[in-house]
């Protein structure tokens, strides 16, 4: 049944990390589709949660994107007699294949969404300015997002470093404590044992 929750710092930040995006873009006279849409993505619950998302996001859209500048050419700019579905078959495959190469299964959706978008959608006039916009849009609004996070850390990670600072003053504290080596008591006057000869 429906219920109302608290608003987190998530999405708080999420929300901030978008809004900054798209004020910024819109000073500079840009549309800020891609890039808030990179920011949502490079939002995570933890800085490395959104490192992960925000990455297999921007690695999913260069992938796509790289891929469908050359197929654009070849289903739309040219006259060969091979009908656009092998064209995008053999483009997916390459898509999915180099995201497999890399190990981003993460990176897939992504970037079969730009293969596809821009083969389909996109006029002969701009589908290579549209790709690298949307490559670089995606990134700014990753890098956004994770520059937040790592500015404002969720209480897991806050708890986490004050673990290790208690840790690290701990051993710290024990190494103070440890007794000093005395002085050799043999001839060489050094501090620790040598074998003399």
């Amino acid at each position: 049944h429906f219920q109302f929750h608290r608003v987190g710092k998530r999405t708080v930040k999420t929300l901030v990390s978008a809004t900054l995006v798209a004020f910024v873009y819109g000073l500079l006279g840009h549309n800020p589709c891609f890039a808030c849409i990179g920011a949502v993505y490079g939002m995570g619950s933890t800085f490395r949660g959104g490192l992960q998302s925000g990455g297999n996001r921007f690695l999913g859209t260069v992938i796509g994107g790289l891929f469908a500048i050359p197929f654009y050419w070849l289903t739309n700019l040219n006259d060969w007699p091979i009908p656009n579905w092998v064209w995008y078959a053999l483009g997916l495959f390459c898509v999915l294949y180099v995201s497999q190469l890399f190990g981003a299964l993460g990176a897939i959706q992504p970037g079969t969404v730009v293969f596809f978008v821009v083969l389909a959608t996109v006029t002969p006039d701009r589908y290579i300015s549209y790709t690298l916009a949307r490559i670089f849009d995606t990134l700014i609004g990753v890098l956004v997002s994770l520059g937040i996070n790592k500015l404002f850390p969720s209480a897991k990670e806050v708890a986490e470093l004050n673990r290790r600072a208690a840790e690290a003053l701990e051993a710290a504290e024990d190494a103070e404590d440890t007794p000093p080596i005395p002085d050799c008591p043999c001839c060489c006057g050094s501090r620790g044992w040598r074998w003399s000869r």
